[in-house]
């Protein structure tokens, strides 16, 4: 039992990128600003959004397209539209692509994570699929439509978080507004703005503990599936 348990697969997360990017550029982002120290010890799936870009996109001459958006929304951020389909996407995905141990995501993907594990215990979302364990926030803030943050947030976020600040972040005021919201959050700052950020020492050691914990964890559901596994087979014998 010991060896074949002590085999912990690397933690896999579902990585949601930002407004009007892509799958391949949040690939882009994260390998290129993160060490091989914790690219090693994490598997990241990348997907588009379901809809192509309906404007300009920020990261235009930057990164190539095609660029896509997860959903859309007024000026004031507090009407959205299609964001059933959008919801109804990342179940599909989760569906054909997991089982995952938790969602990843920088700014319109990081909103998405951070309050869908709300949504989830509400029964608003992602109803056929296990319940989200972890979160990685990148530059995230909070839903402002009244009805999606009533359901997202009224009870506080359980599973353990890891959350990107940065100092010149726009985002900043509200990402700290999600960490109010968050039972067990872990906070990594840094001194840039809106991006995927590299590490200084201190977040590289919060970061390896956070996947040591994620690994930790997979390795308890290892070894409980294996001893249900040798109990069953015990029955039949």
């Amino acid at each position: 039992m010991g060896s074949e348990a002590g085999i912990v697969r690397k933690p896999r997360f579902l990585g949601l990128h930002g407004f009007r990017t892509s799958g391949a550029i949040l690939k882009t982002q994260i390998e290129t600003k993160w060490p091989k120290s914790v690219l090693e010890k994490i598997d990241i799936v990348y997907p588009d959004a379901p809809f192509p870009a309906q404007g300009k996109s920020d990261v235009e001459g930057i990164f190539d397209p095609p660029y896509y958006e997860w959903f859309q929304f007024n000026k004031e951020f507090t009407t959205y539209t299609n964001f059933d389909e959008c919801l109804a996407y990342i179940e599909d995905i989760i569906i054909k692509q997991g089982p995952f141990d938790g969602l990843l995501g920088f700014s319109q993907g990081a909103i998405l994570s951070g309050g869908l594990p709300g949504l989830q215990a509400k029964g608003m979302a992602l109803t056929k699929v296990p319940q989200i364990k972890n979160l990685i926030i990148i530059g995230g803030a909070k839903f402002k439509n009244e009805t999606v943050a009533e359901n997202a947030y009224s009870s506080p976020i359980h599973c353990p978080s890891l959350h990107f600040l940065g100092e010149n972040d726009f985002l900043k005021p509200y990402g700290l507004e999600l960490l109010e919201s968050c039972v067990d959050p872990v906070v990594i700052h840094h001194p840039k703005g809106h991006t995927i950020p590299r590490f200084d020492e201190s977040g590289l050691e919060m970061m390896l503990s956070f996947l040591k914990r994620v690994e930790k964890d997979i390795l308890s559901e290892q070894e409980k599936d294996l001893c249900y596994k040798e109990e069953e087979n015990a029955v039949e014998a």
